[in-house]
């Protein structure tokens, strides 16, 4: 397969990365600096440089065009304004779904956060990002050319992870390694099996390829 992820310099896209060319696919990564493309290449993925925040549909679409599947991982980050929350975290994510579509690229899947609501009240700027995860999340699950799936770990860490995770579409909060979720994603691109669910994880005592088949029969 040919998978596109986008952020793909983040920690999670990186791992995700590895994963992905060490099973024998084509990964590419977007990245918005030539610089991170270094890293890219060390996890085995050929970075393209695009920026997200000022990409049209059609630009999009040209670096999507012969994916199998996307994956969108970008994020504002931490130390980021409310703006960046609504261009990137809301914004690139409205716009990677459309040139998904565009490319007629059906299988797609975020990386959302728990919590995440579009309703979601409050002034922080914590708030404003899951009212603006909210909206992403709302945006794709309305696409009915996309086959999407919503995954909303719990709070990330840098543990090693245990390949042993709860995935359900409601597991309450808890944390979960980076790791173990792009352990996931890699078992959730392979196939449409999950395709119109959103889903929340965290760690537990699941194998990862039998959490993914157990809720995919639900």
């Amino acid at each position: 397969m040919r998978i596109v992820i986008a952020g793909g310099h983040g920690q999670i896209a990186l791992r995700l990365e590895r994963l992905l060319s060490a099973a024998g696919h084509e990964v590419a990564g977007i990245i918005r600096r030539p610089e991170q493309g270094d890293a890219l290449r060390a996890a085995g993925a050929e970075p393209v440089l695009l920026d997200l925040e000022s990409a049209s549909v059609e630009e999009v679409a040209g670096v999507l065009q012969g994916a199998d599947a996307v994956v969108f991982a970008a994020g504002a980050g931490p130390g980021s304004g409310t703006g960046r929350k609504d261009t990137v975290d809301r914004g690139a994510a409205v716009l990677f779904a459309d040139g998904a579509e565009r490319a007629g690229v059906r299988r797609c899947v975020v990386i959302s956060s728990m919590g995440a609501d579009s309703a979601h009240e409050g002034d922080e700027v914590f708030d404003v990002y899951l009212r603006a995860k909210g909206a992403a999340d709302d945006y794709v699950r309305s696409r009915s050319a996309l086959d999407w799936t919503v995954l909303r770990p719990g709070m990330l860490t840098d543990d090693a992870g245990t390949g042993l995770v709860r995935l359900e579409a409601s597991t309450g909060r808890g944390p979960v390694p980076r790791d173990d979720v792009a352990a996931v994603l890699a078992e959730m691109v392979e196939s449409t099996a999950t395709a119109g669910l959103t889903l929340e994880l965290v760690s537990g005592s699941v194998p990862v390829a039998v959490a993914v088949r157990d809720v995919a029969g639900n």
